[in-house]
C-alpha cells in the first residue's frame, strides 16, 4: 500500500505543480500585476512555495485522493469533492485578502478562485486516475 500511496502523492504533486506554474503565469500573475504590482517580489521565494505544496497536497490526499482509493468512488465524485476543497482553501485566502488588504480586486479574487478550484479538481482526478491504472 505504501507504494500506491507514493504513486498517488507522486503523481498529484507533478501534476499541481506543473499546472500551477502554467496558471501562475499566464492568470495569476498578470492579474496581480495589474492591482498590486508593488507587493509583487521579482523572484518568488521558492521555499514557502514549496511547503505550500506539500502540505496542501497531503490534505488533497487525505480528505480526497485516499478516500476515494479505498472505496469505490467515481472520478467524477474525486472532481467534485477536490474542487470543493481548492475552492475553500483558495476562496480563504481570497476572501481574507480581500477583507483586509488595500488593492485587493474582486477580479483577483474571481480569478485565483477559479483557478484553484478547478486546478485542485484537476490534479485530484489526474492523480486518482493515474494511480488506479498504475497499481
Amino acid at each position: 500500500m505504501t507504494g500506491t500511496y507514493l504513486i498517488l502523492y507522486g503523481s498529484t504533486f507533478a501534476i499541481f505543480l506543473a499546472l500551477d506554474y502554467v496558471g501562475l503565469s499566464y492568470l495569476i500573475k498578470p492579474t496581480f500585476e495589474r492591482y498590486i504590482p508593488d507587493l509583487l517580489l521579482d523572484q518568488p521565494r521558492f521555499g514557502p512555495a514549496l511547503m505550500f505544496y506539500a502540505f496542501y497536497i497531503i490534505g488533497l490526499l487525505w480528505f480526497v485522493s485516499v478516500p476515494a482509493l479505498s472505496g469505490d468512488k467515481s472520478l467524477l465524485w474525486v472532481f467534485g469533492s477536490a474542487a470543493f476543497l481548492g475552492a475553500l482553501g483558495y476562496g480563504t485566502y481570497e476572501f481574507t485578502s480581500l477583507a483586509v488588504m488595500k488593492g485587493w480586486s474582486w477580479t483577483m479574487v474571481a480569478t485565483d478562485l477559479i483557478w484553484g478550484t478547478v486546478l485542485t479538481g484537476v490534479s485530484a482526478t489526474a492523480g486518482v486516475a493515474l494511480t488506479r491504472a498504475f497499481t
